[in-house]
């Protein structure tokens, strides 16, 4: 599914210079293809907003040929947000309301870096539920990576996600509990997901309210779950979007907060991520930085180069598959009229006809 490049925001850009198929507006107007509208509601913070943007609208390009992809940005207010990111949005992104205005047939709503556990007293609760009450209406499937997931089950289910006793941060392995579903056809039935999360929302509460799980890891925690009705909501725990580096950058930011006395304990490596070699030059770069801090030295450079060459991405092609198989079912069930969720004879409280 090619990306069209209908406006001027860098990522589509970044993305060409890559090596990734995007097509301008006039060559996509002149094919005699099917468009889908995707909409992508940025929650994250300054720091991660645009790589968030490339890595979602890479993995959506890298899905199979047979449609246009419109990939629609936005965020919503009650975000903290520099003078540089507020211009960046003003001038890339839609608001709220021309999405409703337009219409979308998928909606993809990223995470956020909101540590606490309560979410219905962050500010950016009541723009986020009516982005919410709306798609849920009016768009076929709406995904929702991490906090957006426990976002939603709270104000579907009243479920309030749990702090973990440790930051899951890593790579982990999990296993496909319902082979048969139309969302996992042709994935493997255990691959691996990155993980970046300090809260949590369990298999019995999600099952408690109807929420069907399709991916968990070898300790039952959830990766991948649907809504009672099979496919209207897509809830994930973890990051298939993320590059090879994401959980690395993490990392590098972590050991600059330590050193300027942000955090107190120095970052512990990322769960499965480094291996021995990579291990090994964190290591010496952790004695380095200590001996800094303590003698009052500047910050050593940080050898991501060096770890980076070591690093190797165990989820990336199931990632692809993943959302192939997302995208490719909302392409037979939309209206063609991208303001309508279905097509006609399609039944919203079973739309896969499996229940």
């Amino acid at each position: 599914m090619p990306i069209v490049a209908h406006n001027s925001l860098p990522a589509f850009e970044k993305l060409r210079q890559d090596g990734q198929t995007v097509l301008t507006l006039d060559r996509a107007t002149h094919q005699d293809i099917r468009e889908l509208h995707i909409g992508l509601l940025n929650l994250m913070p300054d720091s991660a907003l645009r790589v968030t943007e490339q890595q979602f609208i890479r993995l959506i390009g890298s899905c199979n040929q047979i449609a246009q992809l419109f990939v629609h940005p936005f965020s919503v207010s009650g975000l903290p947000r520099s003078k540089n990111t507020q211009t960046y949005i003003d001038k890339y992104y839609m608001d709220f309301e021309q999405i409703r205005q337009l219409g979308l047939d998928a909606l993809i709503i990223t995470g956020a870096n909101v540590q606490s556990p309560v979410l219905d007293q962050q500010i950016f609760w009541g723009p986020l539920n009516a982005v919410f009450n709306w798609a849920l209406e009016n768009v076929t499937s709406v995904l929702c990576s991490c906090l957006a997931t426990h976002a939603l089950v709270k104000q579907l289910y009243d479920i309030d996600r749990k702090l973990l006793k440790r930051k899951r941060w890593g790579v982990y392995n999990h296993y496909v509990v319902e082979t048969k579903h139309p969302m996992l056809r042709d994935i493997n039935t255990r691959f691996d997901v990155p993980h970046s999360r300090y809260n949590d929302v369990t298999r019995k509460q999600l099952e408690a309210a109807g929420v069907s799980v399709l991916v968990e890891n070898s300790d039952g925690e959830v990766h991948m779950a649907v809504s009672p009705d099979q496919f209207r909501v897509v809830y994930l725990q973890g990051h298939p979007e993320y590059y090879t580096s994401s959980l690395l950058k993490e990392y590098k930011r972590e050991v600059s907060r330590f050193y300027s006395n942000e955090i107190a304990d120095y970052p512990s490596h990322p769960d499965n991520y480094f291996d021995i070699e990579a291990m090994s030059i964190a290591e010496n770069h952790q004695e380095k930085v200590r001996i800094a801090k303590n003698q009052g030295k500047s910050l050593p450079t940080f050898p991501e180069k060096q770890i980076q060459m070591y690093l190797h991405n165990t989820w990336r092609d199931t990632g692809k598959a993943l959302f192939n198989n997302w995208l490719g079912l909302i392409y037979q069930l939309t209206n063609v009229d991208r303001k309508l969720a279905f097509t006609p004879g399609v039944n919203p409280e079973d739309p896969l006809g499996i229940i």
